[in-house]
């Protein structure tokens, strides 16, 4: 019999799914930079680089609203609510008789969802605020003075052991399954299953689904910039001169040497303006065309014959008064 009592005491061990958790959270970060998004459309018509000022107070604000409908509330947050999470204070060691799932439990108290609105709103507003004023201050600079600089290294001492500690919340949480964060620790709020009966919102099947076309797309998105990255560092050093002569033997189409197609400058495909030969073969190109070709080749070919042009004359008729190539 007391065993029974100390076991009601304690409760029922209850395991919460540790990627719920996690992706709970990751929901709670995307619902904010959808909200984030709709707000900065709002103002695209203001001065540039307005809100960017304001930046960290917009992230705060936003913070706020969701803090204040949904945890104030005693509701779970868009994320929670999603993955069938609630908030459940930890601290409660009242005895309870009915025990049947091991989910029960109040929520948090007044006190905890003050500090747990201070921890998350007001100390990431006030440190991203710190960390940019800082930065614009340049404290870190040797040429500062000295209690500047005790400062910035007080602030980066912080950031380090805040990191660090984040950390080793991290791996305790992988091994227990219980608070994702240092905030949730201190305040002693578990996250735990809403209802017992109740699935997630989001199957596994979909999230599957969603991580296997996500790592298809941005794999097929870097092979296509490599293979443009490729064609862009080997299409300078490629003659096309040189292809198309080589093609020229394998293609069915024998019409390119007739008379007709002759009057069309070889390389643009179009009557010249002002048009000039190949000397020696004779073939009729555009000025342009011919000179900048023969400008970045020097040992430039015909693209109809393929014979080295070796100069260059107005077509009048004749082939006096020839130019040498520059």
């Amino acid at each position: 019999m007391l065993f029974f009592y100390e076991f009601l005491q304690s409760g029922i061990p209850i395991a919460i799914s540790r990627v719920n958790q996690v992706d709970a959270a990751r929901l709670d970060v995307e619902m904010s930079a959808m909200l984030k998004e709709q707000l900065v459309k709002v103002f695209s018509l203001m001065k540039p680089g307005l809100l960017f000022q304001y930046e960290p107070e917009l992230d705060a604000f936003l913070e706020f609203l969701i803090w204040r409908f949904s945890i104030w509330v005693d509701k779970p947050t868009p994320g929670n609510a999603l993955m069938n999470l609630r908030y459940r204070d930890e601290r409660a060691t009242e005895m309870r008789v009915k025990v049947r799932t091991g989910l029960e439990g109040p929520g948090l108290t007044l006190a905890q969802k003050i500090w747990y609105c201070v921890a998350t709103v007001g100390g990431q507003y006030i440190w991203a605020r710190l960390q940019s004023f800082s930065a614009f201050r340049r404290w870190g600079d040797s040429e500062q003075r000295s209690v500047a600089r005790r400062a910035w290294f007080l602030i980066q001492r912080v950031e380090g052991f805040y990191k660090a500690g984040s950390f080793i919340n991290l791996l305790i949480f992988l091994y227990t399954g219980r608070y994702r964060n240092l905030i949730e620790r201190a305040l002693q709020a578990r996250l735990v299953y809403g209802s017992p009966h109740m699935n997630r919102a989001v199957s596994f099947e979909y999230m599957n689904r969603q991580l296997v076309w996500n790592e298809f797309s941005v794999n097929v998105k870097w092979k296509l910039l490599l293979v443009q990255e490729m064609l862009l560092l080997l299409l300078p050093l490629l003659n096309s001169s040189s292809i198309k002569s080589f093609l020229r033997p394998f293609s069915k189409d024998k019409s390119s040497t007739s008379a007709e197609d002759e009057t069309l400058c070889p390389i643009c495909q179009s009557y010249p303006t002002i048009p000039f030969v190949a000397l020696p073969c004779q073939h009729r190109y555009c000025y342009y065309c011919l000179q900048t070709r023969c400008s970045a080749a020097p040992s430039f070919r015909c693209s109809r014959c393929s014979e080295p042009v070796i100069a260059m004359q107005r077509y009048s008729g004749s082939t006096n008064n020839a130019s040498q190539k520059q």
